[in-house]
């Protein structure tokens, strides 16, 4: 079912937003500002007010994209109205405008409580509202709404106690993109420009045994990340792969997924694609 409505849920306020409010007087709203979601614009204002650098994005209220990246974003109240995919697009997008040692808020509410779709009282049209949970650390919850405090997978991971090294990514590598389950970043031995991982946070070995969510969560993201490499790199085709077992050349016991970026006569006969991986078995014609 279509989600056509979300932003009929925007309220308009006479004053900030309580998480606003909250987390300006905790002292952990700094630097450059994105209120991800503005709506009306009303936590942007105020926090304009308090001398701070502020801009406010909403797809339907404050259409211009944001520019370069951000040490504080807010998104507040954003992903309980949108269906689960949306919710990954959201989650996407804040990772991409966050710097590498940024934080973003994430406010949910936990006074929903009958899930769905609903006829909005004065729009008098359907729209849709969920409960939501987040693997992030809570930085705030009360019986109306939960602060989540987001940092970037690398960031974070580095102080997990692994020798897996896509559990504990270096924190200095670039993150392509991130959601609840997965995150991407650059392969460290490229085969091409370009050449990205999309791994799953979750320790597994078998993209089989992964159950059918988590799969589909991979598969969003690399979807992103063919978004990002277009717009970067312009390539002409990619490849797309995933090592399942050591006889298939798998080295590393954690899913990854392969996006390899190819550009017009970087082989000499690109034709047969992935059937290259047996040597002689590319061009299937002969």
């Amino acid at each position: 079912m279509r989600n056509p409505n979300p932003h009929l849920t925007a309220k308009e306020r006479d004053r900030a937003s309580f998480p606003t409010r909250k987390l300006w007087r905790m002292g952990v709203i700094d630097g450059r500002v994105l209120d991800f979601g503005c709506g009306f614009g009303t936590d942007v204002a105020f926090l304009r007010k308090k001398g701070m650098d502020v801009t406010g994005y909403d797809p339907h209220y404050a259409p211009d994209y944001p520019e370069g990246r951000f040490d504080t974003i807010l998104c507040h109240y954003v992903l309980n109205v949108l269906l689960p995919e949306a919710q990954s697009q959201v989650l996407m997008a804040v990772s991409e405008l966050l710097k590498p040692d940024g934080v973003a808020y994430f406010t949910v509410r936990r006074d929903v409580w009958r899930p769905g779709y609903r006829m909005h009282k004065k729009h008098r049209k359907q729209t849709y509202q969920c409960n939501v949970t987040l693997p992030y650390e809570t930085q705030l919850r009360t019986k109306f709404c939960e602060i989540y405090r987001y940092r970037p997978y690398p960031r974070v991971a580095s102080t997990i106690v692994s020798d897996c090294p896509f559990c504990r990514p270096d924190p200095d590598r670039e993150l392509l993109t991130e959601s609840a389950r997965v995150y991407a970043i650059f392969d460290k031995f490229p085969v091409s420009e370009g050449h990205a991982l999309v791994i799953p946070k979750h320790h597994i070995g078998d993209y089989f045994s992964m159950d059918e969510r988590s799969q589909s969560a991979c598969w969003i993201v690399l979807n992103r990340v063919r978004e990002i490499m277009n717009k970067r790199l312009a390539p002409d085709g990619f490849n797309v792969g995933i090592n399942v077992g050591e006889a298939a050349g798998q080295t590393i016991n954690h899913v990854h997924l392969h996006l390899i970026p190819r550009y017009e006569g970087d082989v000499e006969n690109p034709r047969g694609g992935v059937r290259g991986v047996i040597p002689g078995k590319a061009d299937y014609t002969r």
